[in-house]
């Protein structure tokens, strides 16, 4: 492709350790294999894990980096500016602790969707009193996350989600979190959403439609 001036990707490969052997290289090896070459600037996430059950994966990408999605964010993350990315997938056996969630909120700032997967209670229970901000989240999905994740985004007071409509979550979790329905600190992010998606089926109280006079 002699006319090519520039080539951005964005690959993203799982490996099943249970039908196969492999081992991926580090992150430096991997970045140090593209350099001299002419790709630019290059960043990689290499997450391995120790169990048969998990799949070891390994994200390379382009700087900047140019797409509208970003899948499967783990804790190896280190921050950077990722302007372009409307959407992220995050997904770890360890625990997304609160303030790794600050850098995901300077770093993802245009964000307006959120999947979270996993299911690891958080270690560090005490929350900073600093205010985790997500100026353009719209859509939240927390139904592969532990409770943990659903009491810190939906209670106002840890983070501010103004243009926050739809929620995707376990109906136990959203219950616990909101008291039944009954919890004021969670109040006000659910007062203002308009759309909820709960996968199992469920009987709701008589605060339930009080909660979410929206829906």
């Amino acid at each position: 492709m002699p006319r090519l001036n520039k080539f951005s990707w964005n690959i993203d490969t799982c490996v099943d350790k249970k039908n196969i052997e492999i081992a991926f290289s580090s992150n430096e090896d991997i970045q140090r294999s593209f350099t001299r070459k002419q790709y630019g600037p290059v960043s990689s996430l290499v997450e391995t894990f120790t169990t048969r059950e998990s799949e070891d994966e390994c994200h390379i990408y382009s700087l900047p980096y140019q797409f509208e999605n970003f899948c499967s964010l783990s804790n190896s993350f280190q921050g950077g500016m990722f302007d372009s990315v409307l959407s992220l997938m995050m997904a770890d056996l360890y625990p997304f602790e609160h303030n790794f969630f600050k850098v995901i909120s300077q770093s993802f700032f245009l964000l307006k969707q959120l999947i979270i997967f996993n299911d690891a209670s958080q270690k560090d229970k005490q929350l900073s009193k600093t205010l985790i901000t997500f100026s353009h989240l719209i859509i939240l999905n927390l139904d592969s996350a532990h409770t943990d994740y659903a009491e810190q985004f939906l209670v106002a007071e840890h983070y501010h989600l103004p243009c926050l409509l739809d929620l995707t979550i376990g109906y136990e979790s959203l219950a616990l979190v909101t008291n039944n329905f009954t919890n004021d600190a969670t109040r006000l992010t659910c007062s203002k959403l308009t759309s909820l998606c709960i996968s199992e089926p469920f009987v709701p109280p008589k605060t339930f439609h009080q909660y979410f006079p929206l829906l």
